[in-house]
């Protein structure tokens, strides 16, 4: 074996590896509603996480980094009058995203997520500093996780990437979702087969993904 590490085989923005790259798969949505995924310090390196592929597609989004001592996280920012700002929380206390939760307030919608299993994202989601007022929510029941790919200890988990389609679903449109989630089932396809015993050919061209307008 040669001393070429895997992350260098590695895409840089799809983070898959190159032979099985979908960048030009990816849809662009310019959305109103603006995307902030927290992630878990220890979730960042990790080849198998899917929040990264959700700010390819959704312009008006940013990453954050939780957990880095030299780096502490302040997302005090996102609290403004102008907008409504959301945690999207994996716990059965807190109410569900959906139409008549939106229906109480009009302003347009940051989403905070975070990233990391269902115990970091549990607890960053009860602790971001500076989100202390922010309203904690969650979705509503769905089908089960197409992912896979990660042992889920929850029955009800789902991917990262996953929860914001269903999301974008909710607060945008179920054309947003669909795109997101016919993206994510290449993720996956493609996942499975770099992991089994799947060569080197190239798969059949899907296409290249279409500019998504602003909703």
């Amino acid at each position: 074996m040669g001393n070429r590490s895997k992350r260098a085989e590695r895409c840089r923005h799809c983070r898959m590896h190159n032979h099985l790259c979908i960048c030009h798969l990816i849809s662009h949505y310019e959305l109103a509603t603006r995307l902030v995924l927290v992630m878990h310090h220890r979730e960042v390196v990790k080849t198998t996480a899917t929040g990264p592929l959700a700010l390819l597609a959704l312009k008006n989004s940013e990453l954050r980094i939780h957990g880095r001592r030299d780096q502490p996280l302040d997302c005090s920012d996102l609290m403004v009058p102008e907008r409504r700002t959301l945690i999207l929380y994996p716990g059965e206390d807190v109410p569900v995203l959906d139409a008549t939760l939106l229906a109480q307030d009009c302003r347009p919608i940051t989403l905070v997520v975070p990233d990391g299993n269902w115990r970091q994202a549990s607890r960053m989601g009860r602790r971001l500093p500076g989100l202390e007022k922010a309203a904690r929510v969650r979705l509503p029941a769905g089908r089960p996780s197409e992912w896979g790919v990660r042992r889920e200890h929850h029955e009800e988990g789902l991917a990262t990437f996953e929860a914001i389609a269903r999301a974008m679903g909710i607060v945008e449109s179920r054309t947003v979702q669909e795109g997101m989630e016919k993206l994510f089932r290449q993720m996956v396809r493609r996942t499975l087969i770099a992991k089994g015993a799947g060569g080197r050919a190239p798969l059949p061209d899907e296409g290249r993904a279409d500019e998504i307008p602003r909703q």
